[in-house]
């Protein structure tokens, strides 16, 4: 599954990990000569590698809701929260497909909807920024060897979002930059005692913004009425791990701990009174620990439920996100 689409904060910026993080890709079942017994999902925040057959296609449906629990200082310290508290409901599905048995592309368009209570929602389902990534398995696994699978992801996350010139704050859902994105992850299954299944995932990505967003008014920036210049989302990504434990042929625990980290975005332009601005915000981080519980009808059929909880960190929000996603691999 992919890392849950994150809002990082940089002063009042929010803006779209795709998977972040988040959005970040999504894992699925892969086929193994080690494993082939056991049937997996994926883990809820782990990114995968590419298809293993050429034509093979993965449809993946998937929902969370997030709602922030409290607010993290720079030293990791608690921060009174204002209320009332931002929550979202996102759904994005990932599309990808085998173009070789070695190389997928994928894409995962999302759609959220955010409200504070008694305050403003947004003005209808927004979409998000979309990212399309090329999914390359250049090392498969030897396990006699000890050689696990390694893969290389990279792609552009393109602006499709909202993020200028806004009816309500509540709309800003896109960074309004062209992003670059890239990802390396690791893939090893172990046979533990009793002939249980364990597979072990390594990742880590990364993020930098390809140009600037002209930014005008309310934007998801933070800038309100009357604001006219650029703005730039700072460096950012994330690495982790997960492991997924086979109870049963069907039934699996999957478990990940992830750090997320991103530096401060760039201001700068002036409002309509004369007030110039010219400001980097402070960057922020996370650790975020995701249990879930996968069920799997067969190889290529299943779902995975769980819940993403981001502990620890700093400059950043306390969040809570249930989450649930459907498998579907052709």
């Amino acid at each position: 599954m992919s890392s849950i689409i994150r809002y990082f904060s940089s002063k009042s910026l929010r803006f779209l990990l795709p998977l972040a993080l988040s959005a970040i890709t999504a894992a699925t079942y892969s086929h193994s000569a080690y494993a082939a017994d056991q049937w997996y999902t994926g883990s809820l925040v782990s990114p995968s590698g590419p298809l293993s057959k050429q034509g093979m296609f993965l449809l993946e449906p998937y929902m969370y809701y997030s709602v922030p629990s409290g607010m993290i200082g720079p030293h990791n310290n608690n921060v009174p929260m204002s209320s009332p508290r931002q929550q979202s409901v996102t759904s994005f599905t990932i599309y990808r497909y085998a173009l070789t048995d070695y190389l997928s592309i994928q894409t995962t368009p999302a759609i959220s909807y955010r409200w504070k209570h008694g305050d403003t929602t947004s003005s209808g389902l927004k979409i998000g920024d979309v990212p399309v990534d090329l999914m390359w398995r250049y090392l498969t696994a030897d396990p006699k060897r000890f050689i696990p699978t390694l893969n290389l992801i990279t792609g552009v996350s393109f602006p499709t979002g909202d993020y200028s010139h806004l009816g309500r704050s509540q709309d800003g859902v896109g960074s309004g930059v062209y992003t670059y994105r890239a990802t390396l992850t690791e893939q090893s299954t172990y046979t533990m005692p009793n002939n249980h299944e364990l597979r072990l995932r390594l990742w880590a990505t990364f993020r930098r913004a390809l140009n600037s967003a002209h930014l005008r008014d309310v934007t998801s920036y933070g800038t309100t009425r009357g604001f006219r210049g650029h703005g730039q989302p700072g460096m950012y990504g994330e690495a982790g791990f997960s492991l997924e434990y086979g109870i049963t042929q069907r039934w699996v625990f999957a478990i990940d701990v992830a750090r997320d980290w991103a530096n401060g975005s760039r201001l700068k332009g002036h409002y309509a009174s004369g007030l110039k601005v010219d400001e980097l915000s402070s960057g922020s981080g996370d650790w975020q620990v995701a249990p879930a519980l996968e069920y799997n009808w067969t190889p290529n059929y299943g779902v995975i439920a769980g819940v993403s909880v981001y502990y620890a960190g700093h400059n950043t929000s306390r969040v809570v996100s249930p989450q649930f996603a459907f498998n579907a691999l052709y």
